[in-house]
């Protein structure tokens, strides 16, 4: 379990390019030829985690836990079948925001403008990665969590656009329309078709 020791602002936080930049280099600890892990060590919060491939799906949580290259916690090594049983044959995990905290009550309460900045710089160069990039919206109810949340799936949808993203979901929505998270999905849920625009509209 990850709880955080501080604010995102008290840590040192790395912008996301420089933070691409080392995490492209060897690694003592696994093979950059096989993973994508943006910081590639053990921080407060991360940017990117997810396998090397020529087809990837980008799956969007709400925010990481305690997965590393090598230690995929639960809800990753779902994304992961989910991802190989719809054709695609890498997954790059994103998050709506780029906290760790296990327990998404314990985010911090205020956003954090210049970790959501990477964040979305992030996202930008997952969705550079294929040609075609496809999205899979997985944050489920807690999105509700913290007022600034929506406001970041927004600004998401955004930058997908200028990339043009298709969107998609797994299993059912919740009442209020949010996608499902992927934790507890069958390893052969099939993706569906997710206007993402509707959802930012009434959010």
């Amino acid at each position: 379990m990850h709880i955080p020791s501080c604010l995102t602002a008290e840590t040192a936080l790395l912008d996301f390019a420089p933070a691409l930049e080392e995490a492209l280099l060897p690694q003592p600890d696994y093979d950059v030829s096989k993973w994508l892990y943006v910081p590639h060590t053990y921080q407060e919060y991360r940017y990117l985690l997810g396998t090397r491939g020529e087809r990837p799906l980008l799956c969007i949580g709400v925010n990481p836990s305690t997965a590393v290259p090598g230690d995929l916690d639960n809800t990753l090594k779902s994304v992961e079948r989910v991802a190989l049983h719809n054709g695609f044959d890498s997954f790059v995990m994103c998050n709506v925001y780029a906290q760790r905290a296990t327990r998404p009550k314990d985010m911090e309460r205020e956003l954090n403008p210049r970790l959501h900045r990477g964040n979305l710089a992030a996202f930008a160069y997952a969705l550079s990665l294929s040609p075609a990039p496809a999205v899979w919206a997985a944050w489920g109810n807690i999105i509700e969590q913290r007022p600034y949340l929506p406001r970041c799936v927004q600004d998401l949808a955004e930058t997908g656009r200028a990339y043009g993203a298709r969107w998609f979901t797994a299993g059912p929505r919740s009442k209020r329309g949010h996608p499902h998270h992927p934790l507890y999905l069958r390893k052969d849920s099939v993706l569906d078709e997710f206007d993402v625009d509707a959802y930012c509209s009434a959010l």
